[in-house]
Parts: C-alpha cells; structure tokens; sequence
C-alpha cells in the first residue's frame, strides 16, 4: 500500500512517499521554504512521487496534516491533500502537526512539541515515545506550560526560535507517524477540516465588537 503525506503548517514543507507494506521510505522532502509555499508545494509533490517510481493512481491514501500552525499553510495542505483525495477517490487521514515534530526520537518520557503562536504563546502537545498522547494539543502560554511540565521527564521539540527557552529541533520519524494512523478508517475529504486552535485576530476582534 503507498502512501502520500503533506505537512505545509509550519515554514517547513514536508512531503513523503511510503510503501507500508515494506515500511519504507519511498520519497522524502523535509526543507525551510525559500519561496512561495503556493508555488513550491505542487513542485515538490510532483518531484517526491516521480522519485517513487509511481504515478498518482498508485497512492491508496493520503495523510493530511491539519495543524496547528500558520493559518495560510494549513489551508494550503488540507486543500490540497481534499483535492487529490477526492478526485483520485482516495482516503484521507488527518493527523496533528504537533505529533509528527514529537515523532522525535529521545530519551525523554515525554515529548513536548511546540509551534511558536507569538505573543509569548505556543501551540503545543504532550507526547510519549511511541506518540500515544499524553497532554491534547491546545494553544497556552509558554510560562502556563512550563509551570505544568514541572518535575516531569520532558524536552521541548521545536523548529521555532525562542529566546531563553531550551528545545531541540525536530528530527520527524516519519515511519513512526505512519505506523501509529495506518489502520486509521480516514474520513471522506469533504469532512477534513484544519485544526487551528486559536480563532485569528480578525475573528476575536469580530467576536469583541459583536460583544459591544
């Protein structure tokens, strides 16, 4: 069974091609953005599955990473990945884009993956070693966070900068990702939806004004 996942919600762009049924990397792109994601994302599908060997028809289900992140590059994906799964007539199965950075492989208990939500808040989720979910995504302030993991075996995994703040940055097993949702049912692509955590600012101050 072959496989396609599509992860545009950070400035990364990750595309990859498995072969389940041999656990195998067929295709692989994990690279910072240094043009338009628009632009670059169709290239590099195209680049991944020419590199597999294969041609669209071939892809029996895709994995879309619904979020959170940057509002314009989960669009981005979960469009894409509801555009080729319902004109191909392939499943498609949402994950998280907190999971896939705390696919990590560390020594600690807990991998705590975190996406830079500015203003000194964070997107993030807590995460054993074999990505069973031990804290729900959620968006928090990174002292609220901190105060929660105190005393616990924990790294912060993150592709974000922050200052006085110690993390590693991820190193996505994408095996493990695979493995963890490959019996996943899916869902039709009309029903995937981004996961965003947090209404943008145009909407709270919409929300504030309706409150008025």
């Amino acid at each position: 069974m072959i496989s396609l996942l599509l992860d545009t919600s950070n400035f990364k762009l990750v595309v990859a091609v498995v072969d389940e049924d041999k656990n195998e990397v067929l295709s692989y792109y994990n690279e910072k953005l240094n043009s338009d994601l628009s632009v670059k994302v169709f290239e590099v599908i195209k680049q991944c599955i020419d590199n597999a060997n294969i041609i669209p028809n071939d892809i029996d289900k895709i994995y879309s990473i619904t979020g959170p992140g940057s509002f314009t590059g989960v669009r981005i994906g979960v469009t894409i990945c509801k555009t080729f799964a319902w004109t191909l007539n392939k499943k498609v199965i949402p994950i998280s884009s907190l999971e896939v950075l705390a696919s990590t492989n560390t020594n600690y208990e807990l991998n705590v993956a975190m996406i830079d939500a500015r203003r000194d808040c964070v997107y993030a989720g807590v995460y054993d070693n074999i990505l069973n979910t031990v804290i729900e995504d959620r968006y928090i302030s990174i002292e609220q966070l901190l105060l929660e993991l105190k005393d616990k075996n924990y790294i912060l995994i993150s592709d974000d900068d922050f200052e006085n703040l110690k993390k590693i940055d991820s190193k996505i097993d994408i095996l493990k990702v695979i493995n963890k949702h490959k019996n996943d049912v899916g869902v039709n692509p009309h029903s995937l939806n981004p996961t965003y955590l947090k209404i943008t600012e145009a909407e709270a101050k919409l929300q504030t004004k309706n409150n008025d």
